[in-house]
């Protein structure tokens, strides 16, 4: 059987996260500990019993989530799970950081800083209430990439996300995601709605933040990952450090192509699928990609507890 192993990206916060992990396992605490260090606050503070408005921003979202994710993998491998028990790892937008760090590519330290620097450049790049992002629901990549090429006018408009079959995400101008919407309706979606986000990632407004990440990526050391990543912006397995710093340049201002990276990760065998971190989101969209394919998610102790079980058993 050929596992993938996959981290979760923003959206999948949640007050709490982690925090059983880190109660259980004095591994996963570290984690805690050095993203704690790294950013120079008590973020876990935040996480465990903070408020969620504050937990969303996205400059305290993304190295949350990573945390969280972090956690996980230490909890799986205290308990001898390690991470080459996967033949490929994978992350949706910024899960390809917390991926890259539990494949020893990315220090856990760089990573928080990286998505701290990350989360703020992505914040400024655009003011608040020029983006949207909008949810196009029933239709597929094809025909919402053409709903926003063509409620794109003199603005930006793309499609952001390819999160399954009928889950299309479009970034942009909040005018021309708007104007996408009503297309989207008028091409037979199913339903398209503005999402609840505060800036309009993964498209070209994204620019200046790509420019920051590129000055920020190249002061850490990125290392030859222990299993090979499953670029968001590729779909394809790459374990080239100089490459794979490029790509999370691109990755901002790029399309995440989560359909074809889960049906690649399918052709070549990948027969489970677990989710490393908070929440069950990409396991749903795993689910209406490729039926074949079992999801599991381990977020908590009892996660970690029944997915050693079941690779033992």
């Amino acid at each position: 059987m050929s596992r993938a192993f996959v981290f979760p990206g923003q959206g999948a916060q949640s007050i709490g996260m982690g925090k059983a992990l880190a109660e259980a396992y004095p591994a996963a605490k570290a984690v805690f500990d050095e993203v704690d260090e790294a950013l120079g606050e008590k973020l876990s503070t935040l996480i465990w019993e903070g408020e969620q408005d504050e937990l969303t921003l996205t400059q305290n979202a993304q190295p949350a989530l990573m945390a969280t994710s972090l956690a996980a993998m230490r909890a799986l491998e205290a308990e001898g799970v390690e991470i080459t028990a996967a033949s490929y790892v994978a992350g949706h937008s910024l899960g390809e950081y917390s991926a890259l760090a539990a494949a020893g590519a990315l220090s856990v330290a760089d990573t928080a800083r990286l998505l701290r620097t990350r989360g703020e450049a992505m914040q400024k790049a655009v003011p608040v209430g020029v983006g949207a992002m909008a949810a196009l629901l029933g239709l597929d990549f094809e025909t919402a990439a053409e709903v926003a090429a063509e409620a794109a006018y003199d603005q930006v408009c793309q499609a952001a996300n390819d999160n399954d079959p009928a889950q299309v995400v479009v970034s942009g101008h909040k005018e021309a995601v708007e104007r996408a919407i009503e297309i989207a309706k008028d091409k037979g979606a199913r339903r398209a709605v503005l999402l609840p986000v505060s800036a309009p990632f993964h498209c070209a407004l994204m620019k200046p933040a790509a420019e920051a990440m590129a000055e920020a990526l190249s002061h850490v050391e990125l290392n030859t990952p222990k299993v090979p990543l499953v670029p968001n912006v590729l779909a394809h397995a790459e374990t080239d450090p100089t490459l794979l710093r490029s790509l999370l340049v691109d990755q901002v201002t790029g399309s995440v192509r989560w359909r074809e990276s889960v049906a690649w990760m399918a052709d070549q065998g990948v027969t489970e699928i677990w989710e490393i971190g908070a929440g069950k989101a990409l396991s749903g969209m795993i689910r209406r990609i490729a039926k074949q394919v079992t999801c599991r998610a381990v977020g908590t102790p009892e996660d970690v507890k029944a997915a050693v079980d079941a690779l033992n058993g």
